[in-house]
């Protein structure tokens, strides 16, 4: 007997037992037990007679066991996952030897596994169904919030890879995150052709996070426009991988990115507190680490495809697994932008401004925004002022919500659930996964205080905090915990980090500041829009050359950037054949993480357009933040009445250019 014709008579004997109104449940449940069931696991036809519920009244309360059961195990597990990963995520001091083996091990790789021997994992699979994307997509609107629990119970088991393999992808995450995390330049020890120093003593900045920033914010800057062609030559060298080995995080040498010379740091230019390097000068490059980095990722993902029939590629994981919105429709969104005939319009207006034609560094454009008229330093005093250590903003966390528009209750609340913590890197946010536990809050605070690069970063954090907050404890049920995607989570950080100038004491935009607003929103888009293209095409030459050397990755990766950018920039801002657009380290450390960016703009547009008719940011946020992890049209409906689209953001592009 074929096993086609064994599971026929299972379903028929489960029918006869339980009737005939279970008959499709039976035939789904058994199905879906049967397509991840192996010869180990027993006999399948036993387990199913055992543990078919009929009963509504039992059914409900095993959903709601497991529920409870899997906040425990989710929240500890990703507790320990935290704590083991504190040294080499926070700035505590030298790494040990030791640390990123720990920051590499997952404690929950055997989890699943675990559940499906311990056959938990059949026991849900049997009783609720495992819906497609394409099914949440088209009945998603008329589920009950039952129904998404359930949707969402049965989607964890919708695969089922071996620990090891899961450990594998941890391990090259954890490496390549480390790497990234500790790629500093030291600013003041880079030269000019004429030997001159553009930075101040003791600047050490993280590729690309703050390099990118520090550009941004020399728009106020007599001599910006000579800083930010450095740091356009110090990504470009980091992309093509032609940067010196020596100068990486080592400010005992000086480099000049033009002509890629190195020289020993004369001893009246070293920092009082800079730390030992060797002084190598044969302008060697670095080794292609930064797509090893990468092929280390994309091999691990690998390894995990052929347990996901459903999703057999990483790419396909990314959009139907995680953001659940097809990856067509989502460039067509991105390209929407990209060629939308808006862009050369706002470019001209740029001109005018900057009274010059515009180059590749203007892609981070901040003159829409209003620190682009305030120096550096004047922002910096205001945010070390305030925030000497962490500890300081976290006090000041109250005071923050409250202006955000919470209530006073609220705000504290929000403050008593979340926790501040200096960070190693640029900075991040990490959710906690039962209640009890505290989202942490970590940005990057100087022996000086915390600069508004810093600033700008924690509020921007604190908005991942706070929806993590409400998604988790203001949920009905903890099985939606969450947002539907990243980009969501992403587009509420982007409606705090944009009042970041507020909560500092700066006024409140007026008409024309909102225009202003649409236009930096639009300009942000576009230049990310990019961005997330290139990291999109990267993984799908990987797969059509799975062989491939870091070497032949590094090529491909600056010819894509390169394409990318002559197609869709270099007719705007100049620069033709330039790499620039593979410098965002999210493409080594956070694999197809980028296109979140893009996404979370469009949907931010949408959420700050809706704050702006309904008023009471607080109340709105908590409102939509607490909807839960429903698929993406289906939240953002709720939240605003309509699906995720770019037409908002373009209309109100078109509107704010008439004011001009």
């Amino acid at each position: 007997m074929t096993q086609t014709a064994d599971l026929s008579a299972l379903k028929a004997q489960l029918v006869a037992r339980h009737g005939e109104a279970q008959r499709a449940r039976i035939e789904r449940g058994v199905d879906q037990v049967a397509a991840l069931w192996r010869a180990e696991d027993g006999d399948l036809a036993a387990f199913v007679r055992e543990y078919f519920i009929a009963d509504e009244k039992q059914l409900e309360a095993t959903l709601a066991r497991l529920e409870t059961a899997f906040e425990q195990l989710d929240g500890h597990l990703n507790e320990i996952s935290r704590e083991l990963r504190r040294p080499t995520d926070l700035d505590l001091g030298p790494l040990l030897p030791v640390d990123p083996l720990l920051a590499a091990y997952d404690p929950g790789a055997h989890t699943t596994e675990d559940l499906f021997q311990a056959k938990v994992g059949f026991v849900a699979l049997l009783n609720f169904p495992l819906t497609t994307l394409a099914e949440r997509m088209e009945k998603g609107p008329g589920y009950t919030r039952r129904q998404w629990a359930e949707a969402r119970l049965t989607g964890r088991f919708s695969r089922r890879v071996p620990a090891e393999v899961r450990q594998a992808s941890t391990r090259a995450t954890a490496d390549a995150d480390l790497y990234i995390a500790e790629y500093n330049i030291w600013m003041h020890h880079l030269v000019d052709d004429q030997g001159r120093r553009l930075f101040p003593k003791g600047m050490r900045l993280i590729s690309h996070w703050n390099l990118r920033d520090e550009l941004k914010s020399r728009y106020a800057d007599p001599e910006g426009v000579a800083k930010q062609r450095m740091i356009i030559k110090v990504m470009e060298r980091i992309v093509t991988q032609t940067i010196p080995a020596a100068v990486i995080d080592n400010p005992r040498v000086d480099w000049n990115p033009f002509t890629n010379e190195v020289k020993a740091a004369p001893a009246e230019e070293l920092e009082p507190d800079a730390p030992q390097r060797p002084v190598v000068l044969d302008g060697k490059r670095e080794d292609d680490v930064r797509y090893t980095k990468l092929l280390a990722q994309f091999h691990a993902a690998r390894r995990e495809d052929p347990y996901v029939p459903v999703a057999p590629t990483a790419i396909a994981r990314s959009f139907e697994l995680g953001r659940e919105l097809p990856e067509a429709r989502v460039k067509a969104l991105l390209e929407q932008v990209l060629t939308s005939p808006l862009v050369p319009k706002v470019a001209r207006l740029i001109e005018q401004r900057l009274g010059r034609k515009l180059e590749p560094q203007d892609l981070w454009y901040a003159g829409f925004r209003a620190n682009a008229k305030l120096s550096e330093a004047e922002l910096d005093k205001l945010t070390r002022q305030r925030y000497p250590t962490a500890e300081a903003f976290a006090k000041d966390l109250p005071r923050i919500l409250q202006g955000l528009g919470f209530s006073k209750e609220k705000a504290a609340f929000l403050s008593e659930h979340i926790r501040v913590d200096p960070s190693r890197g640029a900075g991040h946010a990490m959710q906690s996964m039962r209640r009890g536990d505290f989202p942490r809050l970590r940005t990057r605070v100087g022996p000086n205080g915390m600069d508004y690069k810093g600033y700008n970063i924690a509020v921007h954090e604190l908005g991942h905090n706070v929806e993590q907050v409400f998604s988790l404890y203001a949920v009905d049920h903890t099985l939606l915990a969450g947002v539907p995607n990243n980009a969501f989570t992403e587009a509420l950080a982007f409606v705090f980090q944009a009042r970041d100038l507020e909560l500092l004491g700066q006024a409140k935009p007026d008409a024309a500041r909102e225009r202003e607003r649409v236009l930096n929103d639009f300009w942000q888009t576009w230049e990310i829009a990019g961005v997330a293209l290139v990291d999109i095409a990267v993984w799908h030459w990987m797969y059509e050359h799975p062989e491939a050397t870091p070497a032949q990755l590094r090529e491909a990766v600056v010819r894509i950037a390169q394409e990318t950018w002559d197609r869709y920039y270099a007719p705007v801002l100049g620069g033709q054949g330039t790499p620039l657009l593979g410098i965002y380290s999210h493409m080594i450390s956070y694999p197809l993480y980028l296109t979140d960016y893009p996404l979370g703009h469009l949907i931010a547009f949408q959420i700050e357009e809706h704050l702006h008719k309904a008023g009471n940011l607080g109340a709105e946020f908590e409102r939509m933040a607490s909807q839960g992890a429903l698929t993406p049209d289906v939240w953002m409906t709720n939240a605003t009445g309509a699906p995720v689209s770019a037409e908002p953001l373009l209309r109100a592009t078109e509107s704010a250019l008439l004011g001009y």
